[in-house]
């Protein structure tokens, strides 16, 4: 049997490279392999935490399924639906909420980021703080564990919304019976953390991202403003501490890439260095970024697409929600 995966992306703002690297890229190589099913969505109620403007929610949603689209996932070969389409999520989010306890909210990161800074501001612990970031693990548990997936990719710094689901899943089955899997993480190591213009994290937080369909001209004059050293151009350089190169990797051939590991240690300049950057970005992403804006003009298009996915997905959690229903008593 194939080992399921699943992989969902908010639409908290524009898809930039960071997403592109750290989940979709090695996203679309699972969806290839003949040893996974996979599963993907666009995590729409998730994103209701931090968006709650309807107009940009809709558009941020449409905005993450052309991106997927259009960087060549096949909505034939997996399953590729937005979450509010999929009410059965909904319902094992509020059963699994029932078994959960508060302690282990408690200690989700997202949440005691937020506490332990309102404790340093001199606020009030909770200030700022919904029930949707409070109870963000239980909606993502269930997205997990109702599709029965066996691995979850996810970057390093989101391994505990594993460790979580798994900790929900041993509740309810030592309480119901064995009725969930416990999955695994997946962990592209290379990809695992993509820098910014600052060389921190790529994040919307940080105002640091670089769109993934950025058009030519605002691609070069972000590229231009990442940072760098103040060596010369002539000294050699390390690609391995290098913004520019780590980008450049996830773009460039192989070939490609072992010449300008070459060029760095050499010495190049950074103004030639993020040139070739530029380059591989730009060629890379001339079809995709030709094939999302026709996608952004034809929303009923992907919204077609995005209901037959969740029929495909319905197909597997609405027996399996019944069987849980079943096991807790609600008839």
């Amino acid at each position: 049997m194939k080992h399921r995966v699943l992989t969902g992306i908010k639409p908290t703002g524009k898809i930039h490279l960071g997403n592109y690297v750290g989940a979709v890229k090695p996203a679309l190589k699972l969806a290839e392999s003949e040893e996974y099913q996979a599963s993907y969505f666009i995590a729409d109620y998730h994103g209701m935490t931090k968006v709650q403007d309807a107009e940009e929610m809709r558009n941020l949603s449409r905005g993450i399924a052309a991106a997927w689209l259009a960087m060549g996932l096949d909505p034939e070969k997996v399953t590729f639906y937005r979450q509010s389409d999929v009410p059965e999520i909904f319902e094992l989010t509020w059963i699994l909420s029932c078994v959960t306890p508060k302690g282990l909210l408690n200690r989700a990161h997202a949440y005691k980021a937020m506490t332990d800074g309102n404790q340093q501001a001199g606020q009030d612990i909770d200030h700022g703080v919904n029930m949707g970031i409070y109870t963000y693990p239980v909606l993502m548990a269930s997205d997990i564990l109702l599709f029965q997936a066996d691995k979850v990719p996810v970057g390093k710094d989101q391994l505990q919304h594993i460790e979580i689901a798994r900790d929900i899943a041993g509740y309810f089955n030592k309480q119901y019976g064995e009725t969930f899997k416990l999955p695994e993480h997946f962990i592209q190591e290379q990809s695992a953390i993509v820098p910014g213009l600052d060389g921190r994290k790529m994040s919307k937080s940080y105002n640091n991202t670089i769109p993934l369909f950025e058009e030519p001209a605002k691609l070069k004059k972000l590229i231009n403003k990442i940072k760098t050293d103040s060596s010369l151009p002539t000294e050699p350089k390390d690609p391995d501490q290098s913004v520019i190169f780590a980008l450049y990797r996830e773009f460039a051939s192989p070939e490609e890439v072992n010449v300008m590991k070459e060029r760095f240690m050499e010495g190049i300049s950074w103004g030639e260095a993020k040139a070739e950057l530029f380059q591989a970005i730009n060629g890379t992403m001339a079809g995709p970024r030709e094939k999302y804006l026709e996608l952004i003009e034809s929303p009923e298009k992907m919204d077609a697409i995005l209901a037959r996915g969740a029929r495909k997905a319905r197909e597997t959690t609405s027996p399996f929600l019944a069987e849980i229903k079943k096991k807790v008593g609600i008839l």
